[in-house]
């Protein structure tokens, strides 16, 4: 009998992609003076994901309290942000994506959510 260790139980991979410079000058309004933050570490665009989620969303108590309450698991691939919480609250946060009333890091845009619980497990012999 084999057993496995699952890598990342109640977690949620978000896959980000980088807005362009015009993109975000175009789209958004951007005066020429603003510019795209540049992120250092993972932990960075965790942060500002956090407060972009928390800081405007008075509006929507249910998402505050979910991101208020995710922590950071890792940065993968320069792209995917993985995060952890109750699995209630990342519900609420895929709920929060499908209504269009989640918001990305700056500079980035939310391409999906995915269940990280789902991704590759360990094999233990």
């Amino acid at each position: 009998m084999e057993s496995f260790l699952q890598i990342a139980p109640h977690s949620l991979a978000i896959v980000l992609s980088r807005v362009g410079a015009g993109e975000a000058l175009g789209a958004a309004g951007v005066s020429e003076s603003d510019e795209l933050p540049r992120h250092h570490t993972g932990y960075e665009i965790f942060a500002d994901f956090k407060a972009e989620n928390t800081q405007q969303h008075m509006w929507n108590q249910r998402i505050t309290e979910a991101v208020s309450a995710t922590f950071f698991l890792g940065w993968i691939d320069e792209h995917v942000l993985l995060i952890q919480g109750k699995e209630d609250h990342l519900e609420v946060l895929r709920e929060g994506w499908m209504r269009r009333s989640l918001n990305p890091p700056r500079g980035f845009t939310i391409k999906y959510l995915g269940k990280a619980s789902t991704a590759p497990t360990v094999w233990m012999n």
